[in-house]
């Protein structure tokens, strides 16, 4: 069911976005860490990495997505696809907050069985959305085909579950980094047989505080529905590339804006 909004609000996301879409924001923000590279596997082992550890401390994570970048020997595909058993060993000195060494060896090893079996990530990401139509049963696809490789059931709770509401806003902010393309140059659009429309907010705490204030969002919880109902109305302002305004939402919430 369409809504109805103010005309002025669409002017002040237009206003949010342009102020926040740009390459400046780029440095402080984890999609610094794929953006080290230019090729396309290089991006998309970064960018799951940077996106997997995403919680927390923005600082921090930049800090620790950069180092795990260097534990990968500043070639993050060659060493998922290649790392020798003593390599492998050289992660577990790697933290950030409940992500540990061990959790990150049996990440490494999912993404290597991914991209032997489908070529890449992306490759899968594309290909099984081609074949679902469907974003949230891709995102159910690949979490089930991640979690396919033998692992330790502890590392499951650091890649979340649409089938079980979660808002999955790591993925999807992933999913942006990866689909979305721009003249500004801060997504990549790299995987181009994935449609901008499909895509989802990636839902945190600021997104959603300042949704909610804008009257975009009426659900306090952030989970899968309030994802699906914030989407929705973005798609009102902009049904092919909705998902633009995570920019706008998520820094004016960094800065405090309230309404």
């Amino acid at each position: 069911m369409e809504r109805s909004f103010d005309p002025r609000l669409g002017e002040l996301l237009e206003r949010l976005h342009d102020r926040y879409n740009r390459p400046e924001f780029i440095p402080e923000d984890p999609i610094s860490v794929p953006h080290r590279y230019t090729g396309r596997a290089d991006r998309e082992v970064a960018g799951f990495f940077a996106a997997t550890i995403a919680w927390g401390n923005r600082k921090a994570i930049v800090r620790s997505g950069h180092r795990l970048m260097r534990l990968m020997d500043d070639a993050p595909a060659d060493f998922v696809r290649n790392a020798s058993e003593r390599e492998l060993a050289q992660l577990a000195s790697f933290v950030h907050r409940t992500f540990n060494g061990g959790d990150l060896r049996d990440f490494v090893l999912a993404l290597r069985r991914m991209m032997a079996l489908y070529g890449g990530i992306g490759a899968f990401f594309e290909s099984r959305f081609e074949a679902a139509g469907s974003l949230p049963e891709t995102l159910a696809a690949f979490r089930r085909e991640f979690f396919g490789s033998p692992h330790a059931p502890r590392c499951e709770k650091h890649l979340s579950s649409v089938e079980k509401g979660a808002a999955c806003k790591r993925l999807c902010m992933y999913l942006r980094w990866m689909v979305r393309r721009d003249e500004r140059g801060v997504d990549f659009g790299e995987w181009t047989r994935i449609p901008m429309s499909a895509l989802r907010l990636p839902l945190d705490v600021h997104a959603g505080e300042t949704g909610r204030a804008l009257g975009l969002l009426a659900r306090r919880t952030n989970d899968w529905r309030a994802v699906e109902e914030i989407t929705a109305a973005l798609r009102e302002f902009d049904p092919r590339d909705p998902v633009r305004f995570d920019f706008a939402l998520f820094g004016a919430g960094m800065d405090g804006y309230r309404g």
